[in-house]
């Protein structure tokens, strides 16, 4: 099989490039002999099976983030048939000497200008066929969003695909440096490529005088995340509902009967605990979709660019930059890339205090434990607004925690962003982004969640000793811990496994009280008060993420002692948050 790379820089719609060709048949996988995550995907091309490996974005191929360490190993351990470089149109001013690096690397290349219907908006000219005639390489004037010259860059990578001479590793060696790359660049764009002195002003602009403003900004932004969560409860709860009345059609009519001959003990673990358990988890999967969806109209958009421009200052305070801010946003849907992400970041101190952050970020794992037991405790005209204050809280704490640490870690890294103009989400994209999430929750939902719910089932029914089973000797352990946060005994083992993946919870507390997901909450709402129930969620919300998250800080730190130090911290950050509120709650009643 041959072997393609997929390189460009950040915001060029690289991501949109590999949906369009490949669908949704991506996968994301260990890179043999890194300790990192790519994603690929086969495609036919020219009659050949072709994989095509997204590497990440990067400025240049001499630079010293981790993010271009990463793209330099890959180029220099595999070879490559051949490379589509994914370039904006409407800059090549700054883009163009990336393509002068990948072709003085030797590396066979088809050349995607993408955002061509900007180009054309900002009144760019481009004359493609001299431009290519100039570089030595086919390029192709498209639009991946609208599928513009999308037949003309499909021929060219066709032709690279039937290239002879095998695969070729990158002569790194021979890349030019930055400043005689873009000295290179100019006169190749000299006569082929121009903007017009003066750009046009655009919807871009009049947005931003509202969406940027030094006062009003902000506000703007936290009352469109809170009309997105709103959003995600109005749309997906009555999704979440059809596919839990579709899980109790099938073990009514399907699970009932197949396990029927079976013995009790083994009918108890099948119905009990993997049933119940991962249909617990299976439901939610409608609001996570939804979820996504919304967020991805966010990132897309350049929405989410604009809020860290509009919190650098306020981060800067805090030892960190606005990066550190879309990091955590990232962290809403999954702690893990959110912490490899960190690698934009050249100077150590700064990510290191960026990773410790992040894993307060209430991810798509505990979002699933807060919206069940805000729709348990609160009217429905409430529980959207429960869940816009954990998330206020999860900012609260992040940002407390890098003002504890801000000296510890300091960093003085100049922030360099480039805010792009609005752009027009393809729901195609948005679709695709929702259902990897969906499917890699799911996945995870096959494996740590399976083994988890019936761990929760084996020391839920294990005696112990007179009618006590291990959950209870658990219990009476960590009694002394949890009583003063008003935390019951038997949450215990759901805490213990939560570590592994928040994903158990739920699952984990249907097999403990031993209903199906449609009684979980009424049982809750019997065994909990209210004060015992939030302090818990609390908890959940700022406690250790999951065992992924811890370590994926291990590999990206290369430090066992900062690794200890984070879980440490929030752990204690987590108890303490409790105790002062149930104790609060306590004595006010």
């Amino acid at each position: 099989m041959k072997r393609f790379a997929l390189i460009g820089l950040p915001n060029t719609g690289k991501s949109t490039v590999f949906n369009r060709l490949t669908g949704m048949s991506q996968r994301v996988g260990n890179w043999p002999g890194l300790t990192v995550d790519l994603t690929s995907a086969k495609l036919l091309l020219g009659g050949s099976m072709v994989e095509l490996i997204d590497l990440p974005g990067v400025n240049d191929l001499t630079g010293y983030s981790d993010d271009e360490a990463v793209v330099r190993d890959v180029l220099l351990s595999t070879g490559f048939d051949g490379v589509l470089l994914v370039l904006n149109a409407a800059q090549l001013d700054r883009q163009l000497p990336l393509a002068l690096q990948v072709q003085a690397a030797g590396l066979p290349c088809v050349l995607a200008l993408n955002m061509a219907d900007e180009a054309h908006l900002l009144g760019v000219t481009l004359d493609v066929e001299q431009l290519s005639a100039r570089l030595g390489m086919p390029a192709a004037l498209v639009s991946a969003k609208r599928m513009q010259g999308w037949p003309k860059l499909m021929d060219a990578l066709n032709k690279l695909a039937c290239r002879e001479g095998g695969p070729v590793h990158a002569a790194l060696d021979k890349v030019p440096e930055t400043e005689a790359a873009f000295e290179a660049a100019r006169g190749k764009l000299a006569g082929a490529w121009s903007l017009p002195p003066v750009l046009p002003k655009g919807l871009t602009e009049k947005v931003d005088n509202w969406l940027m403003h030094p006062w009003l900004g902000l506000p703007l932004f936290f009352a469109f995340m809170a009309v997105l969560f709103n959003a995600t409860y109005q749309i997906g709860t009555p999704l979440q509902g059809l596919v839990s009345g579709g899980m109790d059609w099938l073990k009514e009519h399907a699970l009932s009967l197949l396990i029927a001959p079976l013995p009790a003990i083994v009918q108890s673990l099948l119905v009990d605990g993997i049933w119940q358990g991962v249909s617990t988890v299976v439901t939610f999967a409608p609001i996570l979709f939804v979820f996504f969806v919304l967020m991805a109209m966010v990132e897309d958009s350049g929405y989410l660019a604009r809020a860290a421009f509009l919190t650098d200052a306020f981060m800067a305070r805090l030892g960190l930059d606005g990066r550190g801010f879309v990091m955590q946003l990232m962290g809403f849907g999954c702690n893990v890339p959110a912490i490899l992400g960190t690698r934009v970041m050249r100077q150590k101190k700064q990510r290191l205090l960026t990773m410790m952050v992040i894993p307060f970020s209430l991810c798509s794992a505990r979002l699933q434990v807060v919206v069940f037991f805000a729709g348990v405790l609160f009217k429905p005209s409430q529980a959207p607004w429960v869940l816009s204050a954990l998330y206020a809280l999860s900012f609260a704490v992040a940002i407390f925690t890098a003002w504890v640490f801000k000296h510890r870690y300091r960093s003085n890294e100049a922030f360099l962003l480039e805010v792009p103009p609005y752009r027009l989400p393809g729901a195609r994209h948005m679709l695709i982004r929702a259902v990897g999430e969906v499917r890699a929750f799911l996945q995870l939902a096959s494996s740590f969640i399976l083994m988890g719910v019936v761990l929760v089932w084996l020391v839920s029914h294990i005696p112990a000793g007179g009618d006590k089973s291990l959950a209870d000797v658990l219990g009476t352990v960590f009694a002394p811990v949890l009583d003063p946060i008003g935390i019951r005994h038997e949450l215990a083992v759901a805490l213990l496994v939560g570590f592994v993946a928040k994903e158990i919870l739920l699952g984990g507390l249907a097999v403990i009280y031993g209903v199906p997901e449609t009684g979980l909450g009424a049982a809750l709402v019997a065994h909990l008060d209210w004060a015992s129930a939030m302090s818990f969620l609390i908890f959940t919300l700022v406690y250790v993420p999951c065992l992924s998250t811890v370590a994926a800080i291990r590999r990206e730190s290369g430090s066992r002692s900062f690794t200890a130090l984070t879980i440490g911290w929030s752990v204690l950050l987590a108890w303490v948050l409790s105790f002062v509120f149930y104790q609060t709650v306590t004595h006010l009643r």
